[in-house]
């Protein structure tokens, strides 16, 4: 992963000097996303922006960010990936619309793609995870993107007052932080939907005047219209309402290969990278199936890596192992003792940008510490649950709706009605 983040603002923060100085520091806490390299862009016009690099696609300096279209007009950071983005280089050469490549890295794509289609025209064309920040020296707007599920985190947020005020934007919250204007005062409303869901959905943040970019919006913003404007360029509602309007209509063995076609396109395109790959492997039908994938698509064996546990009830690492034998994968597993795990929490909050109750995020941290001993990049299961419906709740949950179903409608808002009078602690 990199790592971006930026701020845009009034005359006090114009100073090209005083600007990078601040880029510089708030691109500093988030090293560890981008070690590979770091660059800052302020022009004097009332933006800049700042990188921090992990080097996956074109390791040269044509890759370096901020990075600057052709024709001198867009000026980007981006974190993230491009799946399809030699196929958009494609479609822009056959139209006579492509510059002289300079690389070959998703983000020169972009830049590209802007220039010829615009952003959200661009945006949609895109197959990827990702975040970035463009500013527009022509019409002077910065524009936010975030990937369609919400893979790669966006915070931004306007801050301070008068004539300080700056409006920040960044990978994680300790960027934002860094900036002078930065209050990072604790939203107490966000702090109840941490205990109510375990975690702070978008479009909040734990800090006041803080917010998350929703996934598949586009942000845009300028000294001349202050409030952010935000808009919907994809909506999984209605992919849904699309699919129920026009079914598959195929056999269950059509469908099958239709899905197991579009799995393995799904896991080409993402090995696409210039530096080592390898998957985390549980041995559960998610991580499984990927790493299938992958090593079907392999000349060589993939790597693979799991966490294990001495307790048996928490152990998956002899499931992984099996798995991995099956699949003549080059695996590696570190069996975690209750010391390790524990010296993990206190880097938990620098670890992540806010708080939240995922039992997983110690195991997450050492099987990717683990796996970043032997490669760059990592595939995973991770959203197979959600995407299939893997879990048992869904099954159960169907199955009781089933049965209320059938009760009378008033007979059911009645029961409901007497729920609803109980106290949460009975």
């Amino acid at each position: 992963m990199c790592g971006l983040v930026g701020f845009l603002a009034g005359d006090h923060w114009r100073e090209a000097g005083k600007a990078a100085a601040v880029l510089t520091r708030m691109a500093d806490t988030i090293v560890s996303r981008g070690p590979d390299d770091a660059g800052v862009w302020a022009d004097g016009s009332g933006v800049g922006l700042a990188h921090r690099r992990l080097s996956i696609l074109d390791l040269s300096a044509a890759g370096h960010q901020p990075m600057t279209g052709p024709s001198g007009r867009h000026v980007i950071v981006f974190n993230g990936e491009i799946y399809n983005h030699l196929d958009l280089r494609r479609e822009l050469e056959q139209s006579g619309r492509a510059p002289i490549w300079r690389g070959h890295s998703d983000t020169e794509t972009l830049l590209a793609g802007f220039a010829a289609w615009g952003v959200r025209a661009t945006v949609e064309r895109c197959i990827g995870m990702f975040a970035f920040a463009v500013w527009d020296t022509q019409t002077r707007v910065l524009t936010l993107g975030r990937d369609r599920l919400g893979e790669k985190p966006l915070y931004y947020g306007w801050q301070g007052a008068g004539d300080e005020a700056c409006f920040l934007f960044g990978s994680e919250l300790k960027a934002l932080r860094a900036h002078p204007c930065c209050a990072a005062d604790v939203d107490r409303d966000a702090l109840c939907l941490l205990m109510r869901h375990n975690y702070i959905p978008a479009p909040h943040s734990i800090y006041r005047g803080i917010s998350k970019l929703p996934a598949g919006c586009l942000l845009t913003v300028s000294l001349d219209r202050r409030e952010p404007s935000v808009e919907v360029y994809w909506s999984l509602a209605d992919v849904a309402v699309s699919g129920n309007h026009a079914p598959f209509t195929g056999s269950d063995q059509e469908a099958t290969d239709a899905l197991e076609d579009l799995l393995k396109s799904a896991v080409r395109r993402q090995m696409l990278a210039d530096v080592p790959l390898g998957a985390f492997l549980s041995g559960g039908i998610d991580s499984s199936t990927v790493v299938a994938l992958m090593q079907a698509q392999s000349a060589r064996p993939v790597k693979t890596f799991s966490i294990g546990f001495h307790e048996p009830g928490y152990n998956e690492a002899e499931h992984a192992l099996a798995v991995a034998r099956h699949l003549g994968t080059e695996h590696t597993e570190l069996y975690v003792t209750a010391e390790q795990a524990r010296d993990v929490i206190p880097r938990l909050p620098d670890l992540y940008s806010e708080p939240f109750a995922d039992a997983s995020q110690i195991p997450t941290f050492l099987v990717s510490q683990l796996a970043r001993q032997h490669v760059t990049v990592s595939l995973s299961g991770d959203a197979g649950d959600e995407l299939f419906a893997g879990y048992g709740r869904y099954v159960r949950n169907s199955r009781h709706w089933e049965r209320i179903a059938r009760l009378p409608r008033g007979l059911r808002a009645l029961a409901a009605g007497g729920i609803r009078t109980l106290s949460p602690e009975i």
